[in-house]
């Protein structure tokens, strides 16, 4: 729906452009590391979260702490997917460039489809600038974008102009420039604008030149697209329908934090983070370090050896013992995670997987240590492995795995990844009420006599259904015990180099994380029958951030009368009871991943079914255009083989 009309505002005649409706757009903001994108990105994702549009984000910035200025590597950007639906992932190619210099321009073009709309930063595309990024000529001037929709703004002229009466330096002023842009894009897509300027207002209160030169920038880029002929037309994207409830915009790290918090207030138990800084983790200690109220103490440790360690030592003393790193950390943290295989003890690994080996790619995404958080230990050191699937689900996924290591006396991994830990989507908010306690059953008397009738405490005695040892606190009366890295003998948890005793205590050990299958639910599939009562021949299988371009994927081949079933595990370790049935009752499996294909290599392993791999290792979420694409060829050669 379109309209154009005109008004007087002020004594002054104002032109109102046609207003077009859309289902949904991609922004994607881009420019130096020091431009500040991230923070434009944000700002935009809040105010349309207040609108009420689903929101998907990709924050995509240098590892460097600050590369070259004006250069390719330098580039930062932020990419908002908003709509009036349930959207999946954050879109895999801009309907909007705004490129504050050459360098964002450059990097980020081959993303924009033709007839895409760009907002170009003149101030820097100068002679230098440009040859920093191999351009021969200003690609602003020179015709090569007729293409696209340009609009060419000098933008940190104008916001130079407008912050003049604070007193900044030229630099100081010119800073100001994303904020300008931000105000021009609200403006363009019919944001609120209530929420950033008190944002603003609250982040620079201390530095009152610098909060009245930012908001004073946003409001002249607002005011600029309002009364500018730039731009002939301006959009619309309605809310989305949401179930009723209390919604909040989230990131990943920020929902595993809140979900930990959840899980120990439900346990009753002290939390306690041993966490040495690592991207893309950090956020995940910087927020735990807020909420001291909700008995969370936070250790930032020398290293991820000393981070781990202080956490089962906290577990050991009776709290809630949760390290948080990245793929790196995790390969320092094995000894230790052993160790609490041996001791028995609840700890709660969060890794939250970036692009390697090695340093890698630190801020880029990936899947890749599946393998390791499996199998990476030393000896037989069975450990359950849960994957979050979105920004939103680690709060769940969180609370969880504190229940499973809590229960079974274990630790247990978290995995997420760079896309999931900095993403942001809307958070149904949910009734914690509803959440069920989780009881730590600690050990509080003897648990058996010895031979001479006395009461002693077996700290090996297992729960025979649970296999669970009991969790005894250091310090409780008539339960002194023995604990440590060396093999334990049955029951009494005594040093034991007997072989048939360690051959017991190793498929005890394996059994009791078996057993947790009890308590996963049975995978669903999602396959309705198509048109003439038949089911797909197609399963399409993902765990992790996969999920989003999964779905994306299978609703895209549905609409273009294909058939294909989908479905997603969060539990890695043990799998689902039915996960061998499901995967023998299709034709083809196949099974994206941000690796080379670990997930694809195990169920072949485990369940011996031929399942295809689907691997994408570029730093990036996997494309949903690209994977749909395949999967109705992989559907349209199966149909022409059965034929």
């Amino acid at each position: 729906m379109t309209g154009t009309s005109g008004r007087h505002e002020e004594g002054r005649s104002v032109l109102t452009q046609q207003v077009q409706t859309l289902d949904r757009v991609v922004i994607r903001f881009a420019g130096d590391s020091g431009d500040g994108m991230q923070l434009t990105g944000d700002r935009f994702t809040a105010d349309s979260a207040v609108f009420g549009n689903d929101i998907s984000t990709l924050p995509n910035f240098p590892a460097e702490i600050r590369a070259p200025q004006g250069t390719l590597p330098g580039v930062s950007s932020f990419q908002l997917h908003f709509a009036n639906y349930d959207i999946m992932t954050p879109g895999d190619r801009p309907d909007v460039l705004v490129a504050m210099n050459p360098a964002a321009l450059k990097a980020n073009i081959a993303d924009l489809p033709r007839g895409g709309l760009i907002i170009a930063d003149t101030a820097d595309f100068t002679k230098r600038n440009l040859a920093k990024v191999g351009y021969d000529a200003d690609p602003l001037t020179d015709g090569s974008l007729a293409d696209y929709q340009l609009h060419a703004l000098d933008l940190t002229g104008m916001t130079v102009e407008a912050v003049k009466e604070f007193g900044l330096t030229r630099k100081d002023a010119a800073r100001a420039k994303n904020m300008f842009a931000l105000g021009l894009l609200s403006w363009l897509y019919h944001r609120p604008t209530e929420g950033t300027i008190n944002f603003l207002g609250a982040k620079f209160a201390s530095k009152p030149a610098i909060r009245d030169a930012n908001i004073t920038a946003f409001k002249t880029g607002y005011n600029f697209g309002e009364t500018t002929e730039v731009f002939a037309v301006t959009y619309e994207v309605a809310p989305a329908p949401m179930p009723a409830g209390q919604y909040r915009q989230i990131s990943g790290n920020l929902a595993l934090a809140y979900g930990l918090i959840t899980a120990a207030r439900k346990a009753e138990l002290p939390l306690f983070l041993g966490s040495y800084p690592i991207t893309p983790a950090s956020d995940v200690l910087h927020e735990l370090s807020k909420h001291k109220r909700f008995g969370v103490t936070t250790f930032q440790a020398e290293d991820e050896i000393a981070g781990v360690g202080a956490a089962l030592g906290a577990s050991f003393a009776g709290h809630l013992g949760v390290t948080t790193t990245s793929g790196p950390g995790v390969a320092l943290k094995a000894e230790t995670i052993g160790l609490a295989v041996m001791t028995e003890l609840p700890l709660i690994v969060c890794d939250i997987q970036r692009a390697g080996p090695s340093t890698g790619m630190p801020t880029k995404t990936e899947q890749a240590d599946l393998l390791q958080v499996m199998y990476g230990r030393n000896g037989e050191a069975p450990v359950p492995v849960l994957a979050a699937q979105s920004p939103a689900d680690c709060f769940a996924t969180a609370i969880e795995a504190v229940r499973i290591a809590v229960k079974y006396r274990t630790p247990v991994i978290v995995l997420s990844d760079g896309y999931i830990a900095n993403g942001a989507e809307p958070w149904h908010v949910p009734d914690l009420s509803s959440i069920p306690p989780i009881d730590p059953e600690f050990a509080t008397a003897p648990n058996s006599t010895n031979k001479a009738g006395k009461d002693e405490f077996l700290p090996y005695l297992r729960d025979p259904e649970t296999l669970a040892r009991p969790w005894a606190k250091p310090g409780t009366a008539g339960l002194q015990h023995r604990i440590g890295g060396i093999e334990k003998a049955k029951n009494t948890g005594a040093v034991s180099y007997d072989p048939a005793n360690h051959d017991e205590m190793v498929r005890t050990r394996q059994a009791k994380i078996d057993g947790i299958v009890r308590d996963i639910p049975d995978l669903v599939v999602d396959d309705p029958a198509g048109p003439d009562g038949t089911h797909a021949r197609v399963l399409v299988l993902g765990w992790g951030s996969t999920y989003g371009p999964i779905v994306a994927a299978v609703r895209r081949v549905r609409k273009a009368g294909r058939q294909v079933a989908y479905t997603h595990l969060r539990h890695l370790n043990p799998f689902p009871a039915n996960l061998g049935a499901i995967l023998r009752s299709y034709d083809r499996v196949i099974v994206p991943e941000m690796n080379l294909g670990q997930l694809a290599m195990m169920l072949r392993a485990k369940f011996l079914v031929d399942v295809h791999s689907y691997s994408r290792v570029r730093g990036l979420p996997i494309s949903l255009s690209e994977l749909a694409r395949d999967l109705e060829t992989e559907i349209d050669s199966l149909e022409v083989t059965s034929s």
